[in-house]
């Protein structure tokens, strides 16, 4: 009978450490020890990082064991309840302020172009491919919006063929994957700029809405005394080769959440008015006179200015920490040349 089973690799090795008599005192470097035998040194760097960080926490807080195995358990947890829709893990970090710290980290942008906000748990990829004007939305009961924006370079020329992802709520507050019985997408569509770098859709005025707070980290924000609410917003995300990819969010003034969202991704520069459409813009577009307005210029940054601006931002925080570290492919690795 065939041996299902993949065979494990031999134990130990000329290069494997001794690890014995281990303690509070020698179990980090001896781990980062044996975590340093890949030819990835990226990946050593992350995990030696990884280790020591974490057990400086379980030094300092002096984490107990019932503690050690709620956290396990939470883990489990999020793991339980993640479906093809609905990934815990993402919330989890946008909660945290992970998503937006990494994203700030990866995209930074320079003054006059476009911020990012938090790509959030409930993007998915079957959206259709809508042409300007379509609308995206199959909500009888939600408030018309139309929204008529331009994506630029960071020199005022338009960009034609940017790829662009949108999805908002419903007027119910949910994303059309939050509902059992969907067929198909809805309240979200991929447009493409035209020559002049415009694009144009119908949609809702956008609504706030709580987080999914029925798992995990819902709990977790309970235990927190954290609300789960985000402010009213509609999702962006662009994408063209040779640009840096945006995902990015614009959050309707005046929201009672704007200054507390849960998962902190509003910034002032996404934040916008709503105007509504005169008797010109309803002829021209097709539109109802009075229908709300959400009108916008994004500002996209080429690859190669993002790159430097990071690789710039890398080496400026690395040397105040007093790293002696390099950048490969962007990224620190130890110089041990």
């Amino acid at each position: 009978m065939a041996n299902d089973h993949t065979e494990a690799a031999p134990a130990g090795g000329a290069n494997t450490p001794p690890l014995l008599d281990l303690t509070i005192d020698n179990i980090t470097p001896n781990t980062i020890r044996i975590n340093s035998q890949s030819s990835n040194a990226r990946l050593t760097y992350l995990m030696a990082r990884l280790v020591t960080h974490l057990h400086d926490f379980a030094r300092e807080t002096r984490l107990s064991t019932d503690e050690w195995m709620a956290a396990i358990e939470f883990l489990i947890g999020c793991g339980k309840i993640c479906t093809d829709v609905r990934n815990e893990f993402i919330l989890l970090s946008d909660v945290l302020g992970l998503s937006l710290l990494v994203d700030n980290i990866n995209h930074p942008k320079p003054p006059g172009s476009t911020e990012g906000s938090v790509l959030g748990p409930f993007h998915t990829h079957d959206a259709p491919t809508l042409p300007n004007g379509a609308s995206m939305t199959s909500d009888p009961e939600g408030e018309p919006m139309l929204a008529v924006c331009t994506v630029k370079d960071t020199q005022g020329r338009p960009i034609p063929g940017v790829t662009i992802d949108i999805w908002e709520t419903d007027s119910s507050g949910h994303y059309d994957v939050q509902h059992a019985d969907r067929d198909a997408p809805s309240e979200r569509c991929v447009m493409v700029s035209d020559d002049q770098g415009q694009f144009w859709f119908r949609g809702l005025k956008p609504v706030s809405y709580p987080i999914p707070h029925d798992g995990p980290v819902g709990k977790l924000l309970q235990m927190l005394n954290r609300h789960c609410w985000r402010p009213a917003h509609v999702h962006f995300m662009f994408g063209k080769e040779g640009w840096d990819r945006l995902i990015t969010a614009l959050y309707i003034r005046g929201d009672p959440y704007e200054t507390s969202d849960a998962v902190f991704g509003v910034k002032k520069s996404l934040v916008v008015d709503l105007g509504n459409v005169d008797k010109e813009m309803a002829k021209k577009y097709g539109v109802e006179e009075g229908t709300w307005l959400l009108k916008h210029d994004f500002v996209l940054t080429t690859q190669e200015e993002t790159e430097k601006l990071r690789d710039q931002l890398a080496t400026e925080a690395l040397q105040k920490l007093g790293l002696s570290l390099k950048l490969v492919d962007h990224l620190p690795v130890p110089d041990l040349d």
